[in-house]
């Protein structure tokens, strides 16, 4: 079937769903996706999603016959088996869930191209894992050996595949060799007419050259696995070397009145603590024109899409030399790293910038460079064609032993 003409694409997503009135209720952003899936497929789409969901805080109803894809709904914890792949030619699934592991087994057996995205590698879910304050030691325990069982079928599984997605460079270290078609992609959600423009990059220049506060921001889950907890004690230390500067902080989680109460303790009044805000209507335009630095203070080797996004809207990141952004800052040029947890370093290179202007211009403009080769649509379009050619390849794997579900 030459690049996928007429053939039909199942996706095994992750997506909330609710029925309700003979329609659906489904995130609004899934929708979206959904429906590029559709532009960039020769043929028809369908989605498998599981019911379970009891609220849905950005979404939509939808009439079935108006989505443009065909949607089968499964009970939670009910298995995906021959009967919903029946009439698939190629299964997009994410590896990082373990409920779909066993389709490359099952999509050999049956004649089904199966291709598997992954972002998170065994070490950031053990590290997640082990920081869930809300489980007890012992269930924190039970929840890493659980993860190490799984892991073996993931790899196992990635090697039966007709292709791996890696989101990230971790991923794609840690996986990329199991298949021999592998591909890397750096998702985003900047589309080209997102980015800082020109007129905007040589505004941001001009300010910082003519002095005023060193403008810092701070977005995302206000959660101890994304480092928020080290926001304060970095802006404290900011303000007892005497640097001038602001520090807002967009989001929500459960940080958010330990941070306020930090803000008040430390009369830090350069911080400024803001609700969450919609991304591409506002918070891009603030990166692209109210910001100098972006604070990440993330742990983890995530494939954390703000990386990216920062560096599309000329936003150079400062952050922890974790395997995500260490990699990213090694291609693109924009921003720094300092060792993993250490928020004094952290403060004290914010701290140097703010007297060396010139070289936040110059990480902004490379990491802009950098970010505009990756947009969003690009990067989607390189995947769909990477799993249109797995139907141009043959089976060339040893037959499996069944992966169970």
């Amino acid at each position: 079937m030459a690049r996928g003409e007429k053939a039909r694409l199942l996706l095994c997503a992750t997506a909330p769903v609710i029925e309700r009135d003979g329609k659906l209720l489904l995130d609004k952003k899934f929708v979206e996706g959904m429906r590029l899936h559709c532009q960039m497929w020769p043929g028809p789409v369908t989605c498998i999603l599981r019911r379970g969901a009891e609220h849905i805080p950005f979404g939509g109803q939808y009439e079935r016959r108006d989505l443009g894809f065909d949607i089968t709904l499964l009970e939670s914890e009910e298995p995906i088996g021959e009967r919903a792949l029946t009439g698939v030619d190629v299964v997009l699934c994410a590896g990082d869930a373990h409920d779909v592991l066993h389709l490359a087994d099952l999509g050999r057996r049956l004649g089904i191209k199966v291709i598997y995205t992954i972002e998170y590698t065994l070490e950031t879910r053990l590290r997640i894992a082990a920081m869930d304050k809300g489980r007890s030691l012992a269930r924190r325990v039970y929840s890493m050996l659980w993860n190490i069982r799984h892991e073996y079928r993931r790899r196992r599984a990635f090697r039966l595949a007709d292709g791996i997605q890696a989101n990230g460079y971790p991923a794609m270290a840690a996986y990329g060799r199991l298949n021999r078609n592998s591909m890397m992609y750096l998702d985003n959600r900047l589309k080209r007419d997102m980015y800082a423009t020109a007129q905007e990059m040589k505004q941001k220049a001009a300010r910082l050259r003519t002095g005023g506060p060193l403008r810092i921001i701070h977005s995302g889950r206000l959660e101890r696995m994304k480092g928020a907890h080290d926001l304060i004690p970095i802006a404290t230390a900011l303000r007892d070397r005497g640097v001038d500067f602001t520090l807002d902080i967009y989001g929500d989680g459960s940080l958010r009145e330990e941070i306020a109460q930090g803000i008040r303790n430390n009369n830090l009044g350069q911080v400024r603590l803001h609700g969450p805000v919609d991304f591409e209507t506002e918070l891009v335009p603030i990166n692209r024109t109210e910001a100098d630095i972006f604070l990440s203070c993330h742990r983890q080797s995530d494939p954390s899409c703000t990386y990216i996004e920062c560096l599309g809207c000329g936003l150079p990141v400062a952050g922890y030399d974790n395997a995500m952004w260490s990699a990213l800052l090694a291609e693109s040029g924009g921003g720094w790293a300092v060792p993993m947890g250490r928020a004094g370093a952290l403060a004290e290179k914010i701290a140097q910038l703010a007297t060396h202007r010139d070289e936040i211009t110059r990480c902004a403009e490379a990491g802009l460079r950098f970010a505009r080769q990756h947009d969003f649509v690009a990067e989607f379009a390189r995947r769909m064609d990477h799993a249109r050619s797995a139907l141009e390849e043959p089976v060339r794997w040893p037959a499996a032993a069944t992966v169970p579900a």
